[in-house]
């Protein structure tokens, strides 16, 4: 059954469909009131959230559809230990579709492969975040009017911030996008990212320490918060929780047409006051994310309509390697075979299916 686990699931040519869907469903709500009606969509949400599992379910809702699931892992039998295999089998009997957060790497592309209705990956670790992306694309769509041409910065925690890794996986297939990089040293884009993503595609790319150096140049902000739940060291944290605040007077050197988009939640890293300026889109982010769910709902239920899979990796090693990081699936699925891709054979290196663990065969 095919299903969204990664942004480059789909092409570009997809994605615009799903923006033209968005606007239409803008610009005609009614016509999309009863287009799910008698199907309904599991949420599965075994770490917290509010924007992405309550949009969602309003995306559901206002397609006719209807809503069951859990929003913490307490609330689930993963708490008696059942897999996350078990889990998506025992789901496929109830619902149409299923949108999965996790904690855990990998384990929406562990329930697409056992579950027999689309599964979208509403955030894995800090792996992947896929809807997020279609928000933010919607975004800088329709703020700025282009998704070519651009120089996007990307400011706080790269490293783990999952939003961003897909952002900039989704921005590297459109034509003369920079990035520039703006983060703490112990916060920068992680070497893979770099190499797999950027520098594959030739992206232009620049990594700063200084907010303040870059803005000017800036057609889109996009700003982060430094994620308390993916340290294990709660000093790092503490040291590096207020790397970047964007405030009135840093807003002062940016272009009037500079758009600023935070996936949320915030911590203090945008000023309040910063809210008034018409160039903050976060909240218009956010009401963007609700129609690309719909777009998203409504493709992968006629894709399972017309019987489309999920593409197949290619090139792999089944148990030849074990991946050994600790927020890997595989470190907790029950009898879960390790499976790696080769990414670069005449090196012999290979990437575990589940997160980006590379081993050297």
């Amino acid at each position: 059954m095919r299903s969204l686990i990664d942004i480059t699931d789909f092409s570009v040519e997809e994605l615009q469909s799903l923006m033209d869907t968005a606007c239409h469903i803008i610009e005609n709500p009614a016509r999309y009131a009863d287009a799910c009606k008698g199907k309904k969509l599991a949420t599965l949400f075994f770490e917290p959230s509010t924007r992405t599992r309550l949009s969602f379910e309003a995306a559901m809702l206002e397609l006719g559809g209807s809503v069951i699931g859990f929003s913490e892992a307490s609330s689930s039998s993963a708490s008696k230990g059942e897999s996350m295999a078990d889990t998506a089998k025992i789901l496929s009997c109830y619902a149409d579709i299923m949108a999965i957060r996790h904690p855990k790497e990998g384990a929406p592309y562990v329930a697409a492969k056992n579950a027999s209705i689309p599964v979208i990956n509403a955030g894995d670790g800090g792996h992947c975040h896929p809807t997020q992306t279609l928000a933010d694309l919607l975004t800088i769509y329709r703020e700025n009017g282009r998704l070519s041409n651009i120089t996007v910065g990307c400011c706080g925690d790269l490293k783990y911030g999952r939003t961003v890794h897909s952002l900039l996986a989704a921005l590297s297939r459109y034509e003369n996008v920079k990035v520039i990089l703006i983060s703490p040293e112990e916060l920068k884009l992680p070497g893979f990212v770099r190499k797999e993503v950027l520098e594959k595609c030739g992206m232009e790319y620049v990594e700063t320490t200084s907010l303040e150096t870059a803005i000017p140049e800036l057609d889109v902000l996009y700003m982060t918060r430094i994620q308390r739940e993916r340290f294990d060291d709660p000093a790092v944290y503490e040291r590096l929780k207020d790397s970047y605040i964007l405030d009135t007077e840093k807003m002062k050197a940016a272009k009037e047409t500079m758009r600023v988009l935070h996936p949320l939640p915030r911590v203090n890293e945008i000023s309040v006051k910063v809210d008034e300026d018409p160039r903050a889109a976060y909240f218009r982010q956010a009401l963007n994310g609700k129609y690309m769910r719909m777009a998203l709902i409504l493709k992968l239920l006629a894709d399972a309509a017309d019987g489309k899979q999920m593409t197949e990796p290619e090139d792999v090693l089944v148990d030849t390697l074990k991946c050994t990081n600790p927020r890997c699936i595989s470190s907790t699925e029950q009898e879960l075979p390790h499976i790696f891709k080769c990414m670069d054979r005449e090196n012999g290196i290979y990437r575990c299916i589940y997160c980006e663990a590379k081993k050297k065969l």
